[in-house]
């Protein structure tokens, strides 16, 4: 089959799927398509996430990151209740569990109140006791407007208003070559032809390749890290009321292994952070020959190691040892047992190292002829799905000319 379309949005995810729905609503008459190559929406990293509704208190004032997110939750809690879409203010508590770690506690504190979080407050060991009584802490940071939700079903939320409007969505259909024309760019893919007037990147994993794809060198490569989880059995789901989460290490875009509770009533516990060997890497055995030769040959790779492997070797020790998850849980919950964890999910974040080896770490929006690339949008890339959205199209629209 061939496929026609004005804009061509690659990626079914949160954010691709968000983009579509705002430009069909604005632009009625153009013709949008989602070209996703996967047989369902929000395959990965949008549906393998613990489902937080971020509240904006990791990232620096001023950051994309900072202002997305802020805008970013109140349009999505808006759009849910309108929507119909189950979800769960239950707060979190990021906790200190050694004086070390006061000054980043502090600094999280600082942050978080020049991004105008809600409610935010530090909170004394006693307090802790009371919103989270199984948790351990000397202090504590307490965000009451934290949540928690499915992003899957919101995913397809978007999707339903894209057709709605107009729009179209074509699974299976992995983008193989991008070929520019004078006035068009036309696609290869596994379910047929595209041709599209302008192309807007939300690749998530391969944005990077799609660029590539398009003679463009993002002076970036994707990495994928597993996150790993463990799923808190029924009768342990008392020790967690909301969310627990550690004071994260200001030199890693991680956030350390914390609890969630689910909206749908579980609780898990995790993710570590592994470098996978494909960029679908779910499991410890799925290797991509190609996939991981590129990312061990790549310079940004190795210039990030040299910074950080202390820290990997230990996650990828975490990875392999029950009981070392599970003492880094007990930081937060002593009483946490390793007969109280079963194995749970992986998800893969798609982290974006620049060559000189540099993280990136705010969200990373680029404008080429004709074109928008998302090079880097992980967390709190789905809270702030919206937001992201809202200026891919202020960007498309001074790209593209585009004319309601």
């Amino acid at each position: 089959m061939a496929y026609n379309y004005d804009i061509a949005v690659i990626g079914g995810g949160i954010i691709g799927c968000a983009t579509a729905m705002q430009l069909s609503a604005k632009y009625p008459r153009l013709k949008i398509g989602i070209v996703e190559k996967e047989g369902g929406l929000a395959a990965h990293q949008s549906g393998h996430n613990s489902g937080v509704i971020h509240s904006g208190i990791y990232y620096a004032p001023g950051s994309l990151k900072a202002t997305n997110c802020i805008t970013g939750v109140q349009s999505l809690l808006r759009f849910c209740d309108e929507n119909e879409i189950k979800y769960d203010l239950c707060g979190k508590v990021i906790v200190a569990t050694s004086e070390a770690e006061l000054p980043r506690l502090e600094e999280l504190h600082r942050r978080g109140t020049a991004n105008g979080v809600p409610g935010l407050r530090m909170i004394e060991a006693e307090e802790i006791r009371e919103i989270e009584p199984h948790a351990a802490g000397i202090r504590g940071l307490h965000s009451p407007h934290t949540g928690i939700i499915d992003y899957t079903e919101v995913t397809r939320a978007y999707a339903r208003h894209v057709e709605r409007n107009g729009g179209e969505i074509v699974l299976g259909a992995r983008v193989m070559a991008v070929h520019t024309a004078a006035d068009h760019m036309h696609l290869e893919t596994t379910k047929g032809d595209v041709q599209t007037r302008y192309l807007v990147n939300c690749a998530g994993l391969y944005a990077d390749a799609v660029a590539r794809m398009m003679g463009i060198s993002p002076g970036l490569r994707i990495l994928p890290f597993r996150g790993e989880y463990y799923y808190l059995r029924p009768e342990a789901h008392h020790l967690v009321k909301g969310l627990i989460y550690p004071v994260p290490d200001p030199e890693f875009p991680f956030l350390g292994v914390h609890f969630t509770r689910t909206v749908h009533g579980g609780v898990e516990a995790g993710p570590n952070a592994v470098l996978a060997l494909a960029r679908e890497g779910y499991t410890k055995t799925r290797v991509r020959p190609a996939e991981a030769f590129a990312a061990l040959s790549y310079r940004g790779f190795w210039s990030m190691a040299r910074k950080y492997w202390k820290t990997g070797a230990h996650e990828v020790y975490r990875s392999f040892s029950k009981a070392a998850f599970t003492k880094a849980l007990q930081r937060l919950v002593p009483e946490v047992t390793a007969e109280d964890l079963t194995a749970g999910g992986a998800g893969v974040r798609a982290q974006a190292v620049e060559d000189s080896g540099r993280l990136v770490d705010d969200f990373r929006i680029v404008e080429t002829e004709r074109a928008v690339h998302v090079l880097n949008a992980p967390s709190p890339g789905a809270t702030a799905s919206l937001s992201i959205a809202a200026n891919i199209v202020a960007m498309a629209e001074r790209n593209f000319g585009l004319d309601a």
